[in-house]
C-alpha cells in the first residue's frame, strides 16, 4: 500500500485493518485506495509530537511565523492540483474549490501575522494593588493537540485549526476524514518542503477506530473536533475523563429571516447561496426560511424559478452551479428525508427527489409552509433542502428562529438596517449576516451556541484556543 500517513517526518504505509476507498461522487466510482493507520501508529504520531513539542514551543514566535508564511506560499504553488482534487473528491464546482484554497491560504497568512506579534506580548507587567509584589503575563502553548476534521470542507477546516495551533507553539496530530483523506496530505508535503522540524505535524488517516484512538489518548493535551453532534458528545466525554480542553464545532439548523421591505430578487439570490453552496453540506446552511407573510408567495415563486435554473452536474465536465453529494451515505440520508417529507404530507414546491444514474446527485428542494414540529424543520439534513415558514411580526420571527437546539449562524434580510441590527443582536447564534451571502473572514470568529458547539475558531479567538495563560508573581518588597 502507498505511504500516505505522515508520522515523525516520514511517510509510512497504513498498518490498520481498514481499507479506505476514495470516491469521485459525480461518478459514484472509486479512484484511490489506501490502508488506514493503526492504533499503534496513532501512538507513534503522538509520541513524535510530544518529542517535538519542547523545541517547537521554544522557537521564537517570529520563527514560527516564517513557517506559517511558507505554508501559505506552498499552498498557492499547489493551488491548481488542490482545486482539481476538491472538485474530484468533494464534487465542488470550480468556483467553490477556488474559494476553499483561497480561504486556507488566507488563514495561514493571518496567523503568521498574529504570530509575529506574540514575542512582543510576552512578559507584560500587570498592575497590582499590592506595592510589594510584581507580576507579568505569558501566553504559552497548551501542548500536543489532536485535530479531527470533516469531509465537507477539507483543507479549509484543517487550516482553521492547524495554523493557530502552530502559531501558538503547539505540535499537532491531524486526522482527516476517511471520505476525503487525500487533500490534507498536502500539509505533510509542505512540511517536508519547508523543513518543518520533525514531529511538529503528524497526519494519520482512518475511520472511527483512528479517531477514537486519538480522542481517547492520554498524550493529547487538547482536542479540536469539527463534525456531527453524536461524535462531538463522545469527544466531550473523553475530554472530561482526561480533564483537558476541547473545541467543538458541531451541527446547525440555521434560520434566514426575510422581511417585507427587502428586494425580492436580491433576497432570493442570498437564500439560494445559503442552502445550495456545497450542495447544502454545511453546518451553517440556512435551511429554515422565515419569510414575512405579505411577501411569502412571491418570494417562494422566485425561489422555485431560481432552484430549477441551477445547473446540477459533474464539475469536471463544465461549469455547474451545484455538484453532487460527497458520499453515498449522505446521499442516502438526504433521500430518506424526502421520504419523511412525503410521510408528513409536506408541500413540495420543487425537487424532493434524488437523481438516478451515475453519481450521487439530488435535486435542490423547497418545502413551503412547513410545520415547526416537522422533522425537516428541526433536524439537520446536510443537503440542498429548504423549508419555509411564514411570520407576521418581528417578535414571532425571532421566537421561531431561536426555537432550535442549535445556534451556529443566521441571516437577516431587510432594508431597515436599524431593525436588521436589532434582530441580529437578538438571535441566538455565533455569527449573523445582514443582507449578505455567508462570507467568512479569517479576522472574525467562527463557532456557535447551544448544541452547535464549544469555543471559537478564527480571529484572535482561534489563537487563544491553543494558548495557556501563565502569570508569574514575585515579592519585591
Amino acid at each position: 500500500m502507498t505511504a500516505v500517513h505522515y508520522i515523525g517526518g516520514r511517510w509510512v504505509a497504513g498498518e490498520g485493518v481498514d481499507c479506505i476507498t476514495v470516491y469521485d461522487p459525480a461518478l459514484g466510482q472509486p479512484f484511490a485506495e489506501l490502508a488506514a493507520a493503526s492504533v499503534a501508529q496513532v501512538d507513534q504520531a503522538i509520541a513524535a509530537a510530544r518529542q517535538a513539542f519542547p523545541g517547537w514551543r521554544n522557537l521564537s514566535a517570529a520563527q514560527r511565523a516564517g513557517y506559517l508564511k511558507g505554508f501559505a506560499e506552498q499552498l498557492e504553488a499547489r493551488r491548481e492540483t488542490l482545486i482539481a482534487l476538491q472538485m474530484q473528491n468533494n464534487g465542488k464546482p470550480h468556483r467553490e474549490a477556488v474559494v476553499d484554497i483561497d480561504d486556507a491560504v488566507a488563514t495561514f497568512r493571518y496567523y503568521a501575522a498574529l504570530a509575529e506579534k506574540l514575542d512582543g506580548q510576552q512578559n507584560r507587567d500587570v498592575l497590582l494593588s499590592a506595592p510589594d509584589f510584581s507580576a507579568h503575563t505569558r501566553f504559552e502553548p497548551v501542548g500536543v493537540v489532536g485535530l479531527i476534521v470533516p469531509w465537507n470542507f477539507p483543507l479549509v477546516t484543517s487550516a482553521w485549526k492547524l495554523a493557530p495551533a502552530l502559531a501558538a507553539g503547539c505540535t499537532v496530530v491531524l486526522k482527516p476524514s476517511e471520505i476525503t483523506p487525500l487533500i490534507e496530505q498536502a500539509y505533510g508535503h509542505i512540511a517536508d518542503a519547508l523543513g518543518l522540524p520533525v514531529g511538529v505535524l503528524n497526519i494519520v488517516g482512518g475511520k472511527a477506530e483512528v479517531g477514537a484512538a486519538l480522542n481517547n489518548h492520554p498524550g493529547i493535551d487538547k482536542l479540536s473536533f469539527t463534525g456531527s453532534n453524536a461524535v462531538g458528545v463522545q469527544v466531550m466525554r473523553s475530554s472530561a475523563a482526561h480533564c483537558r480542553p476541547v473545541t467543538l464545532e458541531l451541527g446547525g439548523k440555521s434560520a434566514i429571516l426575510v422581511f417585507d421591505d427587502c428586494d425580492l430578487d436580491q433576497a432570493a439570490e442570498w437564500i439560494v447561496a445559503g442552502i445550495c453552496w456545497n450542495a447544502g453540506q454545511m453546518c451553517s446552511a440556512t435551511s429554515r426560511l422565515l419569510v414575512q407573510d405579505s411577501i411569502a408567495d412571491a418570494l417562494v415563486q422566485r425561489l422555485k424559478s431560481a432552484f430549477e435554473k441551477l445547473r446540477v452536474g459533474n464539475p469536471l465536465n463544465g461549469e455547474v452551479d451545484m455538484g453532487p453529494i460527497t458520499s453515498q451515505a449522505q446521499w442516502s440520508k438526504v433521500s430518506e428525508y424526502f421520504d419523511i417529507a412525503r410521510d408528513e404530507g409536506l408541500q413540495c414546491v420543487t425537487g424532493g427527489d434524488v437523481q438516478r444514474g451515475p453519481g450521487w446527485f439530488v435535486n435542490p428542494t423547497i418545502y413551503a409552509d412547513v410545520p415547526v414540529v416537522s422533522r425537516l424543520w428541526t433536524e439537520e439534513i446536510f443537503g440542498p433542502v429548504l423549508c419555509t415558514h411564514r411570520f407576521s411580526r418581528e417578535e414571532d420571527a425571532l421566537a421561531l428562529a431561536n426555537d432550535s437546539r442549535f445556534g451556529l449562524v443566521a441571516t437577516v434580510i431587510s432594508a431597515d438596517l436599524v431593525r436588521a441590527e436589532r434582530v441580529a443582536q437578538a438571535l441566538e447564534a455565533g455569527h449573523v449576516w445582514i443582507n449578505s451571502i455567508q462570507t467568512v473572514f479569517v479576522e472574525t470568529s467562527w463557532g456557535g451556541t447551544k448544541g452547535s458547539g464549544i469555543g471559537r475558531e478564527l480571529g484572535p479567538w482561534g489563537l487563544a484556543g491553543y494558548q495557556s495563560v501563565k502569570h508569574i508573581t514575585r515579592c519585591v518588597g
